[in-house]
């Protein structure tokens, strides 16, 4: 249904003002934020962030302790001595959304992110979705990361047992739950931090990051040191490199992809970046390359000390160095993955308020959390509700059965940038919604360009006439009004009429997306039967690549280059980039599992009732008034108005 609706957006993007009831509030789309469209001074934040502190933000967030566990599974399970190769596929994949990231963060630099940007090139009803998925990936993200810092901290006790009382979990009997105090606690702390300031949770997110960098690489040089002594015992196998083939090479490849989730937190800081054309997109793509840096390098030297067939899942980093007589590197390597979930905890906490506060702007939710505090300049508001939020769940909840439920909402959130992205540059949003308060003056304006373009169609009549008929030019005009082809003057080819063209590219999009989901639910599901599945597969793969093909030939729309801020990242092989990344996150979306999804279809049904009985009805474009973009610049000259 989303991408029926997805086709409606691309293809009748002309007509949104003529859409009515529940149609037009799933289409309707708002302004990219510019200097006419400012937020209130009590709700705008603080611009204080550099390319530091978002290289901080972006590898704080991605580098959590699950690579500290992740190469024992997957060496084991799947990629063997080719870990490293696994890790390498994984951060290309991981690169095409990055790169989707840099130019929309650039072009739209406000609060939301995914959110964000689907509201501005798709529509509020799939927007409206996203940030609730998002909502739910931060709360269970940071609860899950909470969770798993107690268990870390007892190895410094000798154990669980030996854990103070305030810190240590305990059974409820007649609840039968286990409750985690030092998780909560830590949400609450972080939480404060949050409300501080920007700058200054940044800071300490820099700190405690630096602190795990720090210990990788300690396993980075201390390991080499060791495979260089005892001859890369790891390496010297009769399986080879690949034992489980390329296959289990790809398998771990789609593992060890959630290793790199986190980089997109850079993005959702866009309105606090000083310089975010040129800061956000450096900041995202050196992110993103550190953290593939370490996470190579790691895996290259812990495959190598240990045959991969005989690492510890558990603690495979720690166990490596034990077996080579350093037993007391596990204390600093379990230091390095305390830091790096207090980093990652900093990482999930620090998005969820700003998207809150995008949607509330938009009035999709109360104005209660798009309130920004005056003196600190973050929103404390929705800081504040998300981390007691956090905590309770932290608490009360073992919510590791659900940590599946945040890859759904970072991979629909990826998936729909890649998708903004080709409607940003193929049929970008021609029109700009202005409050019904206006309405004279965009009459005004409006009848000013109309007896301007009457004036010029009579121009054109009298300066022409046709000997052999007599009838005017305008009445064979008529019949061409719209044709398919026009012919350049000074050109010998022929290209498409616009108005055909962005139809063509909106349903080719559309129909590109479609092809996605069949060819990897085809490819995925085993249990279709075989006729079946190929015939799938190949209609699917058909659409997929006819998509490609009429989206290369034809011509990108030439409203990109005004679209927006200009002068940021500029995303490059469009489409080939967007469909692959398209296709790439659609097939991890479709094997999470039916568990998961059956979960997440429960929230996102909530979300939907909340959006039906609240959202559309107190939405900011329930009475817009939607007009060219050609004419926006003269109604914000003639208003004098500056809109919120």
């Amino acid at each position: 249904m989303a991408t029926i609706v997805l086709g409606r957006f691309m293809v009748n993007g002309l007509n949104e003002r003529k859409c009515s009831g529940g149609g037009r509030s799933l289409i309707r789309r708002k302004q990219v934020d510019s200097v006419h469209s400012k937020a209130p001074g009590h709700h705008r934040l603080a611009k204080e962030l550099s390319i530091l502190h978002l290289i901080a933000i972006g590898v704080g967030s991605t580098i959590g302790a699950g690579v500290y566990i992740l190469v024992g599974t997957v060496a084991r399970e799947h990629s063997g001595p080719a870990l490293f190769i696994s890790f390498l596929v994984a951060g290309i994949a991981a690169a095409l959304s990055a790169f989707c990231y840099a130019e929309l963060a650039s072009r739209c630099p406000s609060a939301g992110s995914a959110y964000h940007y689907s509201y501005i090139c798709v529509g509020e009803g799939v927007a409206w979705l996203i940030g609730w998925a998002l909502i739910l990936e931060y709360t269970i993200g940071g609860s899950a990361v909470a969770r798993g810092i107690s268990p870390n901290l007892a190895l410094f006790f000798g154990g669980q047992d030996n854990l103070p009382t305030f810190l240590a979990r305990q059974h409820i009997p007649g609840l039968d739950v286990v409750v985690d105090p030092c998780a909560a606690v830590l949400v609450l702390v972080v939480t404060g931090l949050l409300c501080v300031g920007i700058k200054e949770s940044t800071l300490a997110q820099a700190i405690v990051t630096s602190i795990n960098v720090c210990a990788m690489l300690f396993i980075i040089i201390a390991g080499t040191y060791l495979g260089f002594k005892t001859g890369w015992a790891g390496y010297e196998l009769p399986t080879g490199y690949f034992p489980f083939g390329v296959d289990g090479m790809l398998a771990g490849s789609a593992t060890v992809f959630f290793a790199y989730i986190g980089f997109d937190s850079v993005a959702s800081t866009a309105e606090e970046v000083k310089n975010p054309q040129r800061d956000l997109p450096l900041g995202i793509g050196l992110s993103l390359s550190i953290c593939c840096s370490l996470y190579m390098l790691v895996s290259v030297v812990i495959v190598g000390l240990v045959p991969y067939y005989a690492m510890d899942p558990d603690t495979p980093i720690s166990s490596a160095f034990s077996v080579h007589g350093m037993q007391w590197a596990a204390y600093l390597i379990t230091a390095g993955a305390v830091m790096a979930l207090c980093s990652t905890l900093m990482g999930s906490m620090l998005p969820q308020p700003r998207i809150l506060m995008a949607m509330a702007r938009d009035g999709l939710l109360p104005s209660f959390f798009s309130d920004v505090n005056r003196s600190t300049q973050v929103p404390v508001k929705s800081t504040l509700v998300t981390g007691f939020g956090a905590a309770v769940l932290s608490f009360f909840m073992d919510v590791s059965q659900l940590a599946g439920m945040v890859s759904v909402g970072t991979l629909l959130a990826f998936t729909m940038v890649a998708i903004s992205v080709l409607i940003l540059r193929y049929v970008p949003p021609d029109e700009v919604p202005f409050p019904s308060s206006l309405q004279e003056t965009i009459d005004s304006v409006s009848l000013r360009y109309s007896s301007q373009d009457v004036y010029e169609e009579k121009a054109a009549i009298h300066a022409g006439t046709s000997k052999d008929s007599k009838l005017p030019l305008l009445g064979k005009a008529k019949t061409i009004e719209y044709p398919l082809l026009v012919k350049q003057e000074a050109q010998s080819n022929f290209v498409l009429n616009e108005g055909k063209r962005r139809e063509i590219a909106g349903w080719t999009i559309a129909a590109t997306c479609i092809g996605a989901v069949l060819l990897t639910y085809a490819a995925s599901d085993l249990s279709l039967p075989s006729p079946l599945r190929f015939t799938t597969c190949g209609v699917g793969g058909a659409l997929l690549l006819s998509g490609l093909i009429v989206l290369t030939c034809i011509e990108q729309d030439d409203a990109r280059h005004s679209f927006g801020h200009s002068g940021g990242f500029i995303c490059p092989f469009v489409p080939l980039l967007p469909i692959v990344c398209i296709l790439v996150n659609i097939y991890l979306l479709i094997n999470l599992g039916a568990a998961t999804w059956t979960r997440v279809s429960v929230w996102l049904i909530v979300g939907v009732l909340v959006y039906v009985f609240y959202g559309r009805k107190h939405s900011s474009l329930l009475d817009a008034v939607y007009v060219p973009a050609t004419h926006a610049d003269e109604i914000y000259r003639s208003s004098g108005e500056s809109l919120a």
